[in-house]
């Protein structure tokens, strides 16, 4: 059975006590992001994998979501291609700064500030260099 707590033993500062910065930003950032790729991208499948199996117009209605059809764009598909690839160049950058974290580098307090702010600027600057790929030919 626990016992009551001790006054006299420390409490944990939890949040409260730090002030926030940019790597704890990046850090609930990468969770996220992974989490958010592995639910939305599973819904994704499943529902592609529905309308493949309902034939014809069900795989139409599906495509026509997430493709340029008709001369316009469909807002839903590209808000969710474009937050699933913002998502997946964030969390790679995010990956790559705790790889390199891993090895003992990157710890100096300006330097992890820097390499944080340098996985946002790489994952946004990817999303854009991306998507203009992709919008270059329509």
């Amino acid at each position: 059975m626990a016992s009551p707590r001790n006054p006299a033993r420390p409490i944990s500062p939890h949040l409260t006590a730090w002030k926030w910065g940019v790597h704890m930003t990046v850090s609930i950032l990468h969770r996220v992001t992974g989490d958010g790729m592995a639910t939305v991208g599973a819904i994704l499948l499943v529902w592609w994998l529905a309308a493949l199996a309902g034939g014809k117009e069900s795989y139409a209605a599906f495509t026509d979501l997430f493709t340029y059809s008709t001369g316009a764009l469909n807002a839903v598909g590209y808000v969710i291609g474009v937050g699933l690839t913002l998502s997946f160049f964030q969390h790679m950058a995010s990956g790559i700064r705790h790889f390199v974290m891993d090895t003992g580098a990157g710890y100096e307090l300006k330097r992890n500030r820097v390499g944080a702010w340098a996985t946002i600027i790489v994952s946004i600057t990817l999303t854009a260099l991306f998507w203009a790929y992709l919008m270059g030919g329509k």
